[in-house]
């Protein structure tokens, strides 16, 4: 079976043929599950958004749909058995199925995929093409459905332009003119759109015709908004009339021509990944090749020292790719198997760390952070007994990315960086001298310490201009920009309009940083968001903004900017726990902060909780880049109300 939601709402036997889902309102229910994407709905919620006022028996009614619509979609279920796919779970239902068997899953998952990859994959020509009209086409009266189809109608625009840019990345663009031209005419406020279709023109031979494009593009938003265009339509009419090598295509480079082994294969990827950008991309690409290759071979030590063997500082506890993490690990996990408990142990310590640096802590469940923590245990015992400093210090890099099971652990992670950076000095082992660093200036941000912070920043500059880490000065910028925001709030401090200016130049600098996704998604929104609770301000309303990974935990506030209290209470008890990684500290404040505001005491309690070891850090300190301003106010704010 098949549920379509991108257009008029339809379930679909295997063979293509239609179920009977019943009338409007069975529909409505099966796609507001839908649009849950497998989480609980309360039976309030659902009575709520079926009707402007429910009737008196309508949690009856509703209880009438679901048990039709169970009827509908497992229509073989032997009876007295429990349903499979329409569950009741604790005070609502809930969807599971299977995320390639919904179109709007299938095309949210190759909207990602696109954003993570510079080739354009087949899929997400595909998931464009299911679009059959706008979503949720046949529940047009209801509130829910408005505000899902504008989120979704957004994504798609962003998947047509991503497309686009992606051909345009590739040389295959030109063809895009009519297309863009078209897109331009009928959303003519998307800036990226002009500059795409400039692109287009430029490719098919038209300087001319692009560089009227973007004139016109300017005059439209000076006469009719008061807007001057973005950097990026500005660089771009610059570039076209430089003639400027940034407009031609893209032409990958690295082994291209060349057939190579995978140990030197790996060995290459992993001098790559150290320059950052287009070429960390394809590092990662290249090493998991080359892992696959050494698997084909049937050489377990090969496979070990090539999985081993690319041993690169890793910052971050949400993965760029988590796809490809998750294939590297498990290919280690095999090579762990297939070497066994008397393996070599310097090949055991090297898979078991790789292990614990590819699992980032923000994409997994709870069984595989265990199994993560207790491959980190393993790998530093193995090193420290082999006395390999270069061994240790990849080990310690798992350590301290495994240091987020709970609030808190800023101090935990700080005596890390330490050792780091003691064993990269002593043993002239600069690439983990800049991890040394960094993780120090993130501990040191949630501690509040700003001056060791800024020490550890100036220090990790140095030494990246000998090392050609390129991605440093991005980082470092980010962290200036927190500071900014910090001590806007002093007497005498910035205002809060140049710490926002600040974190626009640093997001625009991330912006043109490629291969760092995990980085980079809803980081700015969330900054923002910051440095409004900062001034006691409320959320940032703005469609526009990518909200990415944190949205679950925004929303409450961002709805009750809007005046929604009561949608913002709905979604306060969809708030799940937040992922342990360098965000959780800042996620548990903003839930805490949307529970007193709405008064929800279960909700303040629980964040209390989570909340208490974190007392003295700074909230979003940990990330080094941004600040929603002291755990210890969010904490007193969760008190107070779990105490009424």
């Amino acid at each position: 079976m098949r549920i379509d939601v991108l257009g008029a709402v339809r379930a679909l036997h295997d063979d293509g043929t239609p179920l009977d889902l019943g009338g409007p309102r069975h529909r409505e229910v099966l796609a507001r599950l839908v649009a849950a994407g497998g989480r609980m709905v309360p039976t309030d919620t659902l009575v709520d958004d079926l009707w402007a006022e429910p009737p008196v028996r309508a949690v009856g009614a509703l209880r009438t749909f679901v048990a039709a619509l169970r009827r509908a979609i497992e229509p073989g279920r032997p009876p007295r058995t429990p349903p499979r796919v329409l569950l009741t779970e604790g005070p609502g239902y809930a969807l599971r199925l299977p995320r390639d068997t919904v179109d709007v899953h299938r095309f949210e998952d190759a909207l990602a995929r696109a954003r993570r990859t510079p080739d354009v994959p087949a899929d997400l020509d595909a998931a464009l093409a299911t679009w059959r009209g706008p979503a949720y086409a046949d529940v047009a009266g209801s509130p829910w459905a408005q505000r899902e189809r504008t989120r979704l109608e957004e994504l798609r625009l962003e998947a047509v332009e991503l497309r686009a840019r992606l051909l345009l990345d590739s040389g295959s663009g030109a063809e895009l003119v009519a297309e863009l031209g078209a897109h331009v005419t009928e959303h003519p406020w998307r800036e990226p759109a002009w500059g795409l279709l400039a692109r287009a023109l430029h490719q098919a031979g038209r300087q001319a015709d692009a560089l009227a494009t973007l004139r016109r593009a300017r005059t439209m938003l000076v006469d009719q908004l008061g807007l001057d265009p973005g950097a990026d339509l500005r660089r771009l009419e610059t570039d076209i009339l430089r003639g400027a090598a940034t407009l031609r295509p893209a032409r990958t480079v690295w082994t291209a021509g060349v057939r190579l082994g995978p140990r030197t294969t790996v060995e290459l990827a992993r001098t790559l990944a150290l320059a950052g950008g287009d070429a960390l991309i394809h590092s990662r690409r290249d090493r998991l090749a080359a892992v696959r290759a050494a698997e084909r071979t049937g050489d377990t030590a090969l496979t070990a020292r090539v999985i081993g063997a690319y041993d690169v500082p890793a910052l971050w506890s949400r993965a760029d790719d988590p796809e490809q993490s998750r294939a590297v690990v498990a290919a280690a996990e095999r090579t762990l198997t297939a070497l066994g408990t008397d393996g070599p142990a310097e090949l055991r310590a090297r898979l078991l760390a790789t292990v614990a640096v590819e699992s980032r802590s923000a994409d997994l469940s709870a069984t595989e952070r265990r199994r993560a923590g207790q491959a980190a245990r393993e790998a530093e015992t193995l090193a420290r007994e082999l006395g390999d400093p270069a061994l240790l210090v990849f080990a310690l890099n798992g350590v301290f990315l495994q240091l987020f099971t709970r609030p808190g652990l800023a101090a935990a992670r700080d005596v890390i960086g330490a050792e780091v950076l003691d064993l990269a000095a002593r043993h002239r082992l600069p690439d983990f001298a800049v991890l040394g660093r960094l993780i120090r200036l993130q501990s040191a941000s949630a501690l509040g310490d700003l001056d060791a912070a800024a020490a550890h920043a100036e220090a990790a500059e140095q030494v990246a201009v000998s090392t050609e880490a390129s991605l440093v000065p991005v980082l470092t910028g980010w962290f200036r920009a927190r500071v900014t925001a910090a001590r806007s709030t002093g007497p005498g401090g910035p205002a809060a309009a140049t710490a926002a200016a600040h974190y626009r130049a640093a997001e625009q600098t991330l912006a043109e940083t490629a291969g760092m996704p995990g980085l980079h998604r809803g980081l700015f929104a969330l900054a923002l968001l910051g440095l409004r609770l900062l001034h006691g301000r409320p959320a940032p309303t703005d469609p526009a903004l990518d909200w990415g990974p944190y949205r679950p935990w925004t929303r409450p506030l961002v709805l009750l900017a809007r005046d929604r209290d009561e949608e913002a209470r709905a979604a306060l008890t969809m708030t799940p726990e937040p992922p342990p990684d360098h965000m959780q500290e800042a996620l548990w404040c903003l839930t805490a902060h949307a529970a007193a505001r709405l008064g929800e005491r279960p909700v303040a309690a629980r964040a209390a909780t989570a909340l208490r070891a974190a007392r003295l850090e700074d909230a979003g300190g940990a990330s080094g880049m941004l600040t929603l301003g002291p755990v210890a106010r969010y904490l007193a704010e969760a008190e107070a109300c779990a105490d009424k």
